[in-house]
């Protein structure tokens, strides 16, 4: 018989956390470490380090908030019990006198994630809930507990006078004790009896019971005057009320809980409440092609936005606020430029942002453009383009339903500001994609379904709060995945579901908001398990290898191209200067028509407008008559129409006459009589004109100013270099600096990844080893967790033996930090002052100095 196991050959009950865990296989370690990965940063040294890590107040108050409300309520009604507490106990605190099939077919399933995550040990039946856990979900007056419990018997009466503890027993009907210890137990036994309890309330007044039933499901506490009326008398002498402060009485938690038929809550939710589709029956379901097309006329519109966005900002965009981010003033300004609301517009910028499109220049007059990786975006297709914008909101942190608010310093959160981070932001568009995924193709969700659904899954500790971040998060999800065609009118697209890497769409008719094959749809924490069987971590917010993204991009773009319109190579000119795109045009054409034309209304098709300032401005860039003619010839359905032609040569032909260069600014014309239209102009005073010879005029404006004032007067003049060159404008001249996109703010420590809780269980389990293997010490053996100390001679002969016999050793090591170890090795040689040994602990053999090691010890035989 070991020594773990019973007479019976049972195996005893673990007396520790640590024990609980030491009897953990190395799948059962690895699941807590997914779960709880702060717990594995650092890596523990051993199993009781783990213990004490899986108790602090920081890694509890973490594990409780990730529970599903009723594997919260679950620990709130062990922390309500007795310490340990039954199985059976529990499931009374639970289910109540009258029992709930629901919840008993869900309680193990819940005991089971409680157990995996540590925050409960022991077997079913002496469950116990950590020291921390206990301490935060139990009752207290400055803390009350969810289930709306007050104190025990014993503690309500912890400090009161041995005399009127018996005054109560005596009220009660009970025999006088010898002590109050005892006193306590008997009224506790009387209380928790039920038929006992029923016959002394069949006694009490009917404003008694009044009292009691509006005290019953919390809060516990009440105030009495110092002459209480008669039916609270009547409370107060059998104990049903009890005194914990001058005015203050408190309703103890076994009243409470007969009164409750046995019931820790109020309501318990053992079954998650599903995701309905909106809508009135019938017509909740549409059709896939349906949805798919929506969305991606959506995505395309997306693509369209972001571009004119950054057109925009080419020539340089909004200037950099000195606290950082984007001013209203100029956020509003975007709204007005891309046509939509403010909202909307910090969306579209924040998208930009994310996905490394935008950035600021970082010169002293700081300023916001496009980014070089927006060139290189430009030039991919546009499912690709959509696939990669999709893709890193869908993994930002930083959210744009923020911009307006207020931080906790009560200053305005701006657009492409700091203080914009939301750590579970990914996690909750995950989340709700996934809820979206599990409907059957087509279907659009009820909002408020979704939320319920959320805060089951995550509920608020303390107050409900009806708008919390979860719950705003979602909402905003749901906003901004119809904006950007993840979705298509409420439903998740085909192209939306394969982003998120979700599996095929279950078949109509399956029940809504459930899939039906748990395993493939709900996150591994709603899955049910055996009673006292680990149950599986939660599943991390979308993948953490790149390549996996890489891929889920690459397939919604194979999905998404097929429904995105095939640009065109054409438009139509129309005799009234205007030309008319009736679907997206190739990038060549696209660019020199932004240059040539201004967009005067878009939509289905898209309508640009011919002004001399706009053909002016082509002519800027360097294109000539010729050139533009021969252009709109080659990428027109219809003919040149002849106002269009007459404008461009009319432009062209009063192009570059007048040359404005640096003197301070000058004007140079052939025509000297064009120079005394200009002179003769009031409208130029403000130039500040003077004649430095018949062909040339000099300004005290720059030559920036000058340009612009005559081209305010109607002429057409063009700049030239200090070499008499005309200078070329081009509209994509303003990039910033190489930028890389920002990076997320990760919620808490990450999820470890297979390799590395393998190794960490290894060292775990090794260094375990270490500290509790049985050792032949002579004398007094070190206390636990304390390294061996030998002389530095018996070090020496003990390792020396050890290669002789080729037994393996318990040793204390302090390494090159001073941070100290214990480690099990099997030593090989010793030579030169240093010992080469296999290393049980790290699994390889190591070379360690003779000085650093403190102690050694042999190992029993057993």
């Amino acid at each position: 018989m070991s020594s773990d196991e019973k007479p019976d050959g049972r195996p005893t009950a673990p007396r520790s956390l640590a024990e609980a865990l030491r009897a953990r296989d190395d799948a059962s370690l690895a699941a807590l470490l997914r779960a709880r990965p702060d717990l594995v940063t650092p890596v523990p040294t051993d199993l009781t380090q783990l213990a004490t890590r899986a108790g602090t107040r920081a890694s509890v108050v973490r594990a409780l908030e990730r529970l599903d409300r009723f594997a919260l309520q679950t620990a709130e009604a062990l922390a309500v019990a007795g310490d340990p507490a039954s199985y059976d106990e529990l499931l009374g605190l639970m289910a109540g006198d009258d029992g709930d099939a629901a919840v008993a077919a869900a309680l193990p399933h819940a005991v089971g994630t409680l157990r995996e995550q540590a925050l409960v040990w022991a077997g079913d039946d002496r469950l116990r809930l950590v020291r921390t856990a206990r301490e935060l979900l139990s009752p207290s007056p400055q803390h009350p507990s969810p289930t709306g419990l007050g104190p025990t018997v014993q503690e309500a009466t912890a400090g009161m006078s041995p005399g009127r503890i018996q005054e109560l027993v005596a009220a009660a009907g009970l025999p006088s004790t010898h002590d109050a210890v005892s006193a306590a137990a008997a009224l506790t036994a009387l209380f928790t009896d039920r038929e006992r309890m029923a016959k002394l309330l069949g006694q009490a007044p009917a404003e008694a019971r009044e009292v009691l039933s509006r005290l019953v499901w919390g809060p516990p506490y009440g105030q009495v005057t110092a002459d209480p009326a008669a039916h609270l008398r009547w409370l107060l002498d059998r104990g049903l009320l009890l005194p914990t402060a001058p005015g203050t009485v408190v309703l103890p938690r076994e009243v409470a809980l007969h009164l409750r038929g046995g019931r820790a809550h109020r309501g318990t939710e053992p079954v998650p409440p599903p995701v309905e589709p909106a809508g009135p029956a019938g017509t909740r379901q549409g059709s896939p092609q349906v949805v798919d097309a929506t969305a991606a006329g959506q995505a395309y519109t997306a693509l369209a936005t972001v571009e004119e966005l950054l057109k925009g900002w080419d020539e340089g965009g909004p200037a950099v606020l000195r606290a950082g981010g984007l001013s209203v003033r100029d956020l509003k300004r975007t709204a007005v430029a891309l046509d939509v609301s403010e909202p909307v517009a910090a969306f579209w910028v924040e998208l930009a942002y994310a996905a490394g499109l935008l950035a600021s220049d970082g010169e002293a007059d700081e300023r916001y453009a496009a980014t070089p990786a927006h060139d290189e975006w430009r030039e991919r297709p546009a499912a690709d383009r959509w696939a990669e914008l999709a893709g890193a909101w869908l993994a930002a942190t930083r959210t744009a339903g923020l911009v307006g608010g207020r931080d906790a310093k009560d200053r305005t959160l701006a657009a492409l500001g700091p203080g914009l981070d939301r750590s579970v932001a990914p996690e909750v568009r995950r989340r709700v994609l996934a809820l979206l995924a599990a409907l059957p193709a087509g279907t659009s969700p009820d909002p408020d379904s979704v939320l319920a659904r959320l805060r089951w899954e995550r509920p608020l500790r303390g107050p409900q709060q009806e708008d919390d971040l979860r719950s705003r998060l979602a909402r905003w999800t749901l906003q901004e995945a119809e904006l950007l065609g993840v979705t298509g009118r409420g439903a998740l697209s085909s192209h939306g579901r394969a982003l998120l890497g979700a599996p095929e769409p279950q078949a109509a008719g399956g029940t809504p908001g459930i899939p039906d094959t748990p395993g493939d749809k709900l996150p591994v924490h709603h899955r049910t398990a055996p009673a006292g069987a680990p149950a599986a971590g939660p599943v991390p917010p979308g993948p953490a290898d790149p390549q996996a993204r890489a891929a889920a991009r690459a397939a919604a773009a194979r999905l998404l191209a097929p429904l995105l319109p095939e640009p065109l190579d054409h438009v139509l000119l129309q005799a009234d200067l205007t030309a008319v795109a009736p679907g997206p045009l190739q990038r060549p054409l696209a660019d020199v028509l932004d240059v040539l034309a201004d967009v005067e209304s878009k939509g289905g098709a898209t309508v640009y407008r011919f002004t001399p300032a706009s053909v002016r401005r082509a002519l800027d860039a360097g294109r000539s008559a010729s050139d533009l003619h021969a252009f709109l010839a080659a990428h027109s359905r219809t003919p040149v129409p002849q106002p269009l032609a007459y404008l461009i040569d009319d432009v062209a032909r009063r192009h570059g006459h007048l040359r404005v260069g640096a003197a301070s600014a000058y004007v140079r014309c052939d025509d000297d009589a064009v120079l005394n239209e200009i002179l003769a102009d009031k409208r130029s005073a403000t130039l500040r004109l003077r004649r430095l010879a018949p062909t040339v005029l000099a300004a005290q404006a720059d030559p920036a100013a000058l340009l612009e004032g005559l081209r305010a007067l109607g002429y057409a003049p063009a700049a030239e270099s200090a070499e008499g060159d005309v200078v070329i404008t081009r509209a994509d001249a303003r990039r910033t600096p190489p930028r890389t996109p920002p990076e997320p703010v990760p919620e808490g420590p990450p999820v470890p990844d297979t390799t590395l809780l393998t190794a960490a269980v290894r060292a775990i389990r090794a260094g375990d080893l270490a500290s509790t293997a049985p050792r032949k010490t002579p004398g007094t053996p070190p206390a636990p967790g304390e390294l061996p100390r030998t002389s530095p001679a018996e070090t020496l002969a003990t390792v020396q033996a050890a290669v002789l016999t080729g037994e393996a050793l318990w040793i204390g090591y302090v390494n090159a930090d001073g941070a100290a170890s214990q480690r099990v090795i099997a030593p090989v040689r010793v030579e030169g002052g240093f010992v080469t040994a296999y290393d049980h602990t790290a699994d390889e053999v190591r070379t360690y100095p003779l000085h650093r090691i403190t102690g050694v010890a042999e190992l029993a035989d057993d």
